[in-house]
């Protein structure tokens, strides 16, 4: 049981979402000619699964909210389980640095990705450890969609190529935006519970009435990027698969504007079709650059 809820609290969707952008960033990789280096692609998503659970770990261990784990704990019992997570994260790390020198060591680590894993377990610091927390200050989302849809592609990319390149960053800031939009979608069943724990995220910061415009402009802003992109240069055959989830994204402004009218919310099809819309539009990028 125990084992159940620590896997819980380390977000296996979002560590799957992460997986799915680093795919992109080899992709992105193959596509541009980058001699391909599985050894060093399978052991930086490792890598990247192990800091991402290992920082929701520590961020659920040091939470300030009296938000129960379990049903019934007690003080007592509440102590010892944020020990065990706090192990658990500690031991989730150790091998995530035993991994790091291994592809320090091997020559895999250019000076462009060692500079990207600092600045990934820094965002990650700032999110779970005192006194930043962002996690618990409501600006953790920033910090988790930059880090899915952003870091994990990049990673991923500069691990094949050891270099940056223009194509990296214009077809993952809209993945930012439309992750940030999914993410905040993921709290609203919990938005009362949250505010009765004084739980801070970032819908409760915002409130409903000004989350659901910002979710809206989040999705818009995201597809008509992804439609300009032809314009600043990139092939219109890569970036139309991206637009295939666009009618889906429709789907979802229409559900949660109709929930700010009075609906009533279906929330396990929302939650759905939130992770749907920004799985697939990963999935539909990195399919494209994987078999160009």
């Amino acid at each position: 049981m125990m084992f159940k809820s620590i896997l819980q609290l380390a977000r296996p969707l979002h560590l799957f979402m992460a997986a799915l952008a680093y795919l992109l960033g080899v992709g992105m990789a193959r596509y541009l000619g980058f001699s391909s280096d599985p050894e060093a692609m399978l052991l930086g998503l490792f890598w990247l699964l192990l800091v991402l659970s290992g920082g929701d770990l520590v961020s659920e261990s040091l939470r300030l909210s009296p938000k129960p784990y379990t049903p019934d704990e007690t003080p007592r019992q509440r102590t010892a389980y944020r020990a065990v997570l706090l192990q658990v994260a500690a031991a989730v790390f150790v091998l995530a640095a035993g991994l790091t020198v291994y592809l320090a060591f091997t020559g895999r680590l250019e000076t462009a990705s060692m500079i990207l894993m600092s600045v990934i377990f820094i965002l990650l610091v700032v999110y779970s450890v005192p006194p930043f927390i962002f996690s618990a200050k409501g600006v953790g989302e920033f910090v988790q969609a930059v880090l899915l849809a952003g870091m994990a592609p990049a990673l991923a990319f500069l691990l094949q190529a050891g270099e940056s390149h223009r194509l990296l960053g214009a077809f993952t800031f809209p993945l930012v935006l439309i992750a940030l939009a999914w993410l905040m979608v993921s709290e609203f069943p919990t938005f009362a519970s949250d505010v009765k724990y004084s739980r801070h995220t970032l819908l409760t910061r915002l409130t409903w009435q000004k989350a659901i415009p910002l979710h809206h402009a989040l999705l818009g802003a995201a597809y008509l990027l992804f439609a300009v992109l032809p314009l600043l240069g990139f092939p219109w055959s890569l970036t139309w698969p991206a637009l295939l989830t666009f009618p889906l994204g429709l789907v979802q402004i229409h559900w949660l504007q109709r929930i700010a009218r009075g609906g009533r919310p279906v929330w396990k099809f929302i939650l759905a079709l939130s992770a749907s819309v920004f799985g697939l539009t990963v999935y539909f990028q990195a399919l494209t650059f994987w078999l160009r």
